[in-house]
């Protein structure tokens, strides 16, 4: 049998196991999501199965994750870079086209609300951006990380919140959302002033919007619920994940390196000690409008998928 074949029937095995004959409750977070960086290989192997494999486990939303094809050339160079180190090269539209994608969601009953993109895309492409969000029916437009080479000063924080509003701008002319998602970097004191806190202040709230993955945001030292309640209205997506055990990053959280030291304490939703129910209440206090699974890279692919899914639907 070879690998496509393999993952293909493992995942019909999965599906076959998922309460046959039994509707799923609605979640109270509302539509339920995925962030595809869960389930890179499957994705590759065979988009459309992939997708309709999401959608049976619950799934109703998804959010995409780049390089697309009309991405900066630097990026795509550096993504390809990577393609021995991830073992799989699919991303952005897995080699469809925007209305290949579009059709595959619908057919299965689900939207993709946000596309994450990366910053020299946001900055000098916009236009092509905005015009593949409206295709596939994306609102927001997020930069995943800030490159380390622009965070490593209070100074660079202060450009970036300018550049976010500016991006921000964009965005809006072009009838979309700007978001930013945090990694674990820049939720610690740096001169006097956290980082994260100052973005969140430096930055029109009508044009700049954020998404908080909880997981990072608690190996760098910060507390979800704390962070949502202080700021409501500025988050208006979540990545949820869990944590196996509580976990901290050894230094500032700002390398690619400390993140791959924490993948191993990560799990499904509901299987760790990070307190989703009280998280998800305040979040939707707050705002929040999206909330995606994200599994990075699980190894277990859809059976983590599950395992969230079942979890999240039940609360």
């Amino acid at each position: 049998m070879n690998r496509r074949k393999f993952l293909l029937s493992s995942s019909m095995a999965l599906l076959a196991a998922s309460r046959p004959g039994q509707a799923r409750t609605r979640p109270a977070i509302g539509r339920l999501g995925a962030q595809l960086f869960s389930i890179p290989k499957l994705l590759e192997a065979d988009f459309g199965q992939a997708i309709g494999s999401l959608a049976a486990l619950g799934y109703r939303e998804v959010e995409l994750y780049g390089p697309y094809p009309f991405s900066a050339p630097e990026v795509q160079a550096q993504w390809l870079a990577l393609k021995p180190q991830l073992g799989f090269s699919g991303s952005g539209f897995f080699g469809l086209t925007v209305a290949q994608v579009h059709a595959v969601l619908r057919k299965h009953g689900m939207t993709a609300p946000s596309m994450h993109t990366d910053l020299s895309t946001l900055q000098t492409r916009m236009g092509e951006l905005a015009a593949a969000a409206h295709a596939v029916g994306a609102r927001y437009v997020v930069l995943p990380a800030i490159p380390e080479a622009k965070r490593r000063t209070l100074d660079d924080y202060k450009a970036m919140a300018d550049a976010f509003n500016a991006i921000g701008e964009q965005a809006r002319r072009e009838g979309v959302r700007f978001g930013y998602h945090n990694h674990g970097y820049g939720l610690q004191d740096m001169q006097g002033t956290v980082p994260l806190r100052m973005l969140l202040e430096r930055t029109d709230p009508d044009r700049v919007f954020f998404e908080m993955d909880i997981y990072w945001t608690t190996a760098g030292g910060a507390d979800p619920v704390e962070l949502l309640a202080s700021h409501p209205h500025r988050y208006r997506m979540l990545h949820l994940k869990d944590m196996k055990q509580r976990v901290r990053f050894k230094g500032d959280g700002g390398d690619s390196s400390q993140w791959v030291e924490l993948f191993p304490y990560m799990c499904p939703v509901g299987d760790g000690v990070l307190d989703i129910r009280a998280i998800v209440a305040q979040a939707k206090a707050s705002g929040v409008e999206l909330f995606f699974v994200e599994q990075d890279m699980a190894s277990d692919g859809l059976a983590s998928m599950k395992r969230s899914a079942d979890f999240l639907t039940a609360i």
